[in-house]
């Protein structure tokens, strides 16, 4: 089984703050996830000539719970340069425009980044059927990696979004796949030992960029009773 690849999410809003933070955390992040919505100026560049750790960029709109609240060309921009510049990963939302999606398929023909394409839920879990057919969309879609995020009221909930990584197994796909909130805590700790491709944990207590986010070190500690390297 491949090690976890633990992703620290980083929603700094000034540009040195979040270089600097991204730089404290290289020894304990596998990947480095800049928010782009968080930052009053958002930039690409300063972090890919100062951070050596793999790097994800996300702009996260409102409507799928982040800040960016501009229009959408301004919103896709950097993601284009990151692609440009080759970065590990960009993240890109399951329903953003389909215009959006195809510009992201093209730049990406010319470059070695990977694709995330995610989907989040901040209210429940639905039914697996739904769950499954978002998976088959993003595939579809072009997804490098797929990214399903619920919010879990009960273990019921946790349950239904862990066993995704069957399905996902069987489709020969990767996958993010946990639930925010209380009850989901276990699923972040847990997923990438069930076949999951990445988890997210914050760089502290409270700078947590989704509801139930773990610190870095609490998530390394966890894994280290758990005998995970």
């Amino acid at each position: 089984m491949s090690p976890p690849r633990i992703c620290v999410s980083i929603g700094r809003e000034n540009v040195n703050d979040a270089i600097s933070v991204a730089q404290s955390v290289t020894a304990q992040a596998d990947v480095i996830e800049i928010r782009l919505d968080c930052l009053s100026a958002p930039a690409v560049l300063p972090f890919m000539e100062s951070v050596d750790t793999p790097l994800l960029f996300t702009n996260r709109p409102q409507w799928e719970g982040g800040q960016f609240t501009g229009v959408e060309e301004e919103r896709l921009a950097p993601l284009f340069e990151a692609v440009a510049g080759s970065v590990a990963y960009v993240d890109l939302e399951l329903l953003a425009p389909a215009e959006s999606q195809q510009r992201m398929r093209s730049a990406l023909q010319d470059s070695s980044t990977q694709l995330i394409l995610s989907w989040h839920n901040f209210t429940d879990t639905p039914s697996r059927e739904e769950l499954v057919g978002r998976m088959a969309m993003m595939q579809d879609n072009g997804a490098d990696i797929g990214k399903i995020i619920t919010t879990a009221h009960d273990h019921d909930d946790v349950l239904r979004v862990l066993q995704l990584q069957e399905v996902a197994k069987k489709l020969d796909f990767p996958l993010i796949a946990f639930c925010m909130g209380g009850p989901g805590v276990i699923s972040r700790v847990a997923t990438c030992e069930l076949g999951g491709y990445m988890t997210y944990c914050a760089v502290n207590e409270t700078e947590a960029t989704a509801p139930g986010q773990l610190a870095v070190e609490s998530l390394r500690k966890i894994y280290g009773l758990m005998g995970v390297s």
